[in-house]
């Protein structure tokens, strides 16, 4: 017994730096062009963003941690009542290793708590996910991270320092501008 619980021990020590993910500092990265990426929805379709977006301007909504869908579904729901329309993708980013290993039970949780409906809208990034990190920073990861890409995948708004009022506004008067480009 002594002998099973030394192993187990020694496979969580030697689990820990892949489960711990590196910390990129927060930036903003407005006028750049976002990474070029792959990730898969709920449906098991792939899809590469920003390429997959057709020209068309997009909104991106992205979580590092699972609390930020608190935020993500304020952002959710502010633009459904404010009848705000723009392709969306909620982007859920999780650059470390232990959860690509942890994959269909991540992907199977969030199945369970989103409508089958809006599994199309969410593209959940693990191989792929250290360039959007890297982009954005994942330093305090919490509040979700919204942005705003051009035809061209060009960040032309950004925020991350969660959901408010006025900065729905501020994003409604951005989509409005990126359109009619």
């Amino acid at each position: 017994m002594r002998r099973l619980w030394m192993l187990v021990a020694l496979g969580a020590l030697a689990a820990w730096p892949l489960a711990c993910s590196t910390t990129y500092e927060r930036r903003d990265p407005t006028g750049e062009r976002f990474p070029t990426v792959t990730g898969e929805t709920l449906e098991k379709n792939a899809v590469t963003l920003p390429d997959d977006l057709a020209g068309e301007p997009a909104l991106l909504i992205v979580g590092y941690k699972q609390r930020t869908q608190f935020d993500v579904d304020r952002w959710l729901l502010g633009l459904a009542q404010s009848q705000t329309t723009i392709r969306l993708y909620e982007v859920p980013t999780l650059p470390g290793a232990l959860a690509r290993v942890a994959s269909g039970f991540i992907d199977n949780g969030m199945r369970s708590g989103i409508p089958e409906e809006d599994w199309k809208l969410v593209v959940t990034l693990y191989s792929d996910a250290r360039p959007v990190a890297k982009f954005t920073g994942t330093e305090n990861g919490l509040p979700a991270r919204v942005l705003l890409l051009d035809r061209d995948g060009v960040v032309r708004w950004f925020h991350d320092r969660g959901y408010s009022v006025g900065t729905l506004q501020s994003l409604r008067e951005a989509i409005a501008a990126v359109k009619t480009r």
